[in-house]
Formats: structure tokens, sequence, C-alpha cells
């Protein structure tokens, strides 16, 4: 029983009540409306978020007896796409609904849709972005989410834009979007909301509280792709120290039991609390990690050292992720580089020897691929593999041509590469995947204006112009040199 005033009621934590998203909460909000109206947006919200069986406005006559009863549930995933179901109002006298019954056949429904999904991922997410620009943006980007949630084994059940005019500082979406959200999780049994922004750990508590699922954000999501895919020491030093930077910062939940204990004149008492052990062991490690990096960065030094006294060239490939990179290396050098069509395939870098028909050598290096908004973690964990890319006299900036959005993803590679200082190397383009493009035409057109040439990494009979480009830079670059 809870007894509020004519404008609101004050809703307990409900901590103690069952929370599993495929569930209701088993509880049913029966509260007066005191001037007849109907259901409002608070009380629809509340069914949703809460995950209520029922909500229920009983009108109060002047007289004081109870008027009508109006009522609402939640509904199975349907074509209409509607959350909850409006029963007719009615006199309390006149219900005769076997609530118990009714709602134990309601959750049957919601199960029955549930199961009709045959999925085996842990992970099943809605995907949700928030636009202030124009909705075609946020379509791209909703869409290169998705292919990341693919690529991390999360099954993608549903994606969401909201357009606002700013973003909501504590849930970036609208509290009415977030309730509609809950409601098609629970629909379609999914257990995690995926954000195409970097969140603050304000925003992910906010969203965690009022939701009970699971969040995270579109960083995490790289960065667990990263974890699954750095096979080498290297790799392995670099992934795990992104993770600790970026999640250092989130290190927030206080546990009351382990708070400071007061002691001593001017002392801080005997004990930390978890929170602050979690936090010291975390830079801990850190610093461990980037004193392990330094010493990797040494060795790698003196390679590339006996590397330039060899007097070789060095070619590195650069491009967004999934451009064909890899497959490109394993084309010009024979070699067996792991290629996958997924987002960040390889990680390590990988490098082999190429021979030029004018038996010219040089140095080919692969390096791990380039994404919008690429973490700034990631950025600075990677900066010793990075780095490679300064000592290269070339840079083969591998295109998808196949991608509607390949001017996009220029730009993001070259704004990475503005920050890595390197934009003024010298760099040959190069369209891959030209098997893709049925406008022959429109690819001799595209290679014109972005001076670059055109291959499928998968045709070797398509590799000769790029060889030859590829010669004649190298003695311009060491003939100049």
């Amino acid at each position: 029983m809870i007894v509020g005033s004519h404008h609101n009621i004050l809703i307990p934590n409900l901590d103690g009540f069952r929370s599993s998203s495929r569930r209701f909460r088993g509880l049913r909000l029966i509260h007066t409306h005191l001037s007849g109206e109907e259901l409002t947006t608070d009380d629809l919200t509340d069914l949703a978020l809460l995950r209520l069986d029922l909500v229920c406005a009983l009108e109060s006559d002047e007289d004081g007896l109870p008027g009508l009863a109006r009522a609402a549930h939640l509904i199975p995933e349907n074509p209409e796409g509607r959350y909850w179901q409006t029963l007719d109002p009615r006199r309390p006298a006149e219900l005769d609904l076997d609530f118990t019954a009714f709602i134990a056949a309601l959750e049957g429904e919601f199960a029955k849709k549930q199961t009709t999904r045959k999925v085996e991922a842990v992970d099943r997410a809605i995907l949700v972005r928030v636009e202030t620009r124009s909705v075609s943006d946020g379509e791209e980007s909703i869409a290169e989410l998705r292919e990341l949630c693919r690529t991390a084994g999360v099954e993608v059940f549903d994606a969401v834009i909201q357009r606002r005019s700013e973003v909501d500082p504590r849930f970036l979406i609208g509290k009415g979007k977030l309730s509609d959200l809950v409601i098609r999780a629970m629909q379609m049994d999914a257990n995690l909301l995926v954000f195409d922004h970097e969140l603050t750990a304000a925003q992910i508590r906010s969203i965690a509280d009022s939701t009970e699922m699971k969040v995270i954000d579109r960083t995490q999501v790289i960065l667990d792709i990263f974890a699954k895919r750095a096979h080498s020491r290297e790799g392995k030093i670099q992934v795990e120290l992104a993770q600790l930077k970026y999640r250092l910062p989130r290190l927030t939940q206080q546990d009351a039991g382990l708070s400071r204990l007061a002691g001593g004149i001017g002392g801080t008492g005997p004990g930390e609390t978890k929170l602050e052990v979690d936090r010291r062991r975390t830079r801990e490690r850190i610093h461990r990690l980037e004193k392990d990096l330094k010493n990797i960065e040494k060795a790698r030094g003196q390679r590339r050292g006996r590397r330039d006294r060899a007097g070789l060239p060095v070619i590195s490939i650069v491009g967004y992720t999934n451009a064909g990179k890899s497959t490109l290396l394993n084309a010009l050098t024979k070699s067996d580089v792991f290629t996958e069509d997924r987002l960040f395939a390889t990680l390590d870098p990988k490098s082999s020897r190429l021979r030029f028909p004018r038996d010219t050598e040089a140095v080919i290096t692969d390096t791990v691929g380039f994404i919008r908004e690429l973490p700034k973690e990631l950025i600075a964990a990677f900066r010793a593999t990075l780095d490679e890319l300064r000592e290269a006299d070339i840079l083969l900036h591998v295109i998808d041509a196949g991608n509607p959005a390949f001017e996009a993803q220029i730009t993001a590679v070259e704004k990475i590469l503005q920050d890595l200082e390197l934009i003024g190397k010298p760099t040959l383009r190069v369209f891959n995947k030209m098997d893709r493009v049925a406008d022959r035409a429109l690819l001799e057109t595209l290679c014109g204006r972005f001076d670059a040439v055109a291959i499928s990494a998968l045709d070797p009979a398509t590799l000769p112009p790029l060889m030859e480009r590829l010669e004649a830079m190298i003695q311009t670059v060491h003939g100049s040199s």
C-alpha cells in the first residue's frame, strides 16, 4: 500500500521482486484518478519500465465512491507494433476476470513468441542511436554497429534511431522511447541494449537502472572484438591496456558495506573501499602493461634498424576495416594471413617481402583496420603498432569500392592518419573489390577523381597495374632520397 498526493505517488525500490526480462514483475499497480482522466503517459511508462502485470486507474467520484476502472497490460510482439492493450472501462463490481490464470496465459503467449526465434547467442541485442543530424547518417552508423555486433557474436533483434534536437544528458533518448524499448525487449526476449555512442558511467548506470537490462556502448563492442581477435603477446597486451583505460573512469560502484572506516587523528581509517582497491590495482596493471609495450617497441625499433640497413623500402597497407587489406597482402606476397568477411579479422601486423617484375624488392606490412570514431583507448594502446606507419616510405590505402559509404570511410581513415601526423606521406589509393561495381565507367571516373588504381584482390589478373604504380613510386621516393 502506497500513499501519495493528488499530484503523484512514489513507487519504492522493487529489487526484491522477480526481475527476469522474460516475465512480468508479479505486481499490479492500482491507483486512483481524481478527475476521471484516462490512463496517462506516466501510467503506461510505469507499466513498461517496471514490467508490471497490469496498471489500473480507478476513478474517484465526488461522493467518494469508486467510478470506472481503466486498465492496461503489455502484449506480445504483433504485426501492428503495439506495446500494450487497454481494457474496456468497467465498474469494480463488474470485474470478473480470473487474473492469475489470465497473466499465466499472457506470459505463455510471450514465451511462445520468443521461442519462434531460434537464437543460440547468449547476448540478444537491440541497437539504439540518437541522431541530431540527418536520419541517413544514423542509418549508416547503425548498419556498421550491426556488423560490429555480428563480429562480436551478438544477435541483433532490432535497431532504433530517435531523431532529437539534442541528446538527453541522462538517458540519451527520451523517457517515452526508453519505455518502448523495455517492452520491445520483453516482446522479443532481448537482454542487451547496445548504444551507438560512447556512454559515460552515469549514463550506463541510469539506463541500466531504468531498464534492468545489460547496457553497453559502441566502444565496448569494439574492445570485445579486439579481445577475441588478439593472438600475439603484443596484441593481447595492447587490447588489455585499452580495456583497462576504458574501464578505469567507469569504476564507480561503491559498496556500502566496505565504506572507509574513520580512525585516528588526521587518519583516513585502516582500510580501503573495494572501489579504491579496484582502481589502484587497475592503475598498477596499466603501468605494468605500458612498461611491457615500451620493451616491445624497443625490440621493434631494433628490427626496423636492421631493415633500414638492408636498404629495403617499406610499404604499409592502411584502410578501413574489412576493405580487403590482408587479402591483398596474401595476393601480392603469396602469404597465408588469416582473412574473413568480418570487421577486424586480423589485428596483429604482418610483414612480407614483395618482389616486383623488374627485380625491385620491398617490405610490405599489413596494419590493423581503421573505423569511424576509433576508440581513443585503442589508438593509445596500438600507438606502437601504428608508429610503424611513420617508418613507411609509401602508404597503400585500400578502399572497399563495393561499399556505398566508401567516401565516408576514406574520410575516417584520413582523419586517423592526420591525427598520427601521416597525411603528407606518399600514398597510393587502391579501389579493391572492383568486381562488386557493375558500372565500369563509374569506377574509371572514381579512379581518376581519387588518382587510384582499381583491383580485385581475389583476381591476380587485376594486380599488374597496381604493381607498376607501386614500383614507379618506390623509384621516385628512393631516387629523391
